[in-house]
């Protein structure tokens, strides 16, 4: 299974990814942007997140 993944270091805190796709991204306590812990995650949504994130900080990985 594919799974969305966030780099911190490169993610500029913008929210776009939230803006995008809520049902796959969140800010957790600490601010920063997490990824819900799901069965299977929609690829439309999330490929939005990534074409839009203006840090390149989204990919997909391989579980």
């Amino acid at each position: 299974m594919k799974v969305p993944v966030v780099d911190h270091s490169s993610c500029v805190d913008c929210d776009g990814c939230i803006e995008m796709c809520p049902e796959v991204f969140f800010k957790n306590d600490s601010g920063m942007i997490q990824v819900r812990d799901l069965k299977s995650y929609t690829e439309d949504g999330v490929n939005e997140a990534i074409k839009y994130c203006p840090a390149d900080c989204i990919t997909w990985e391989d579980e």
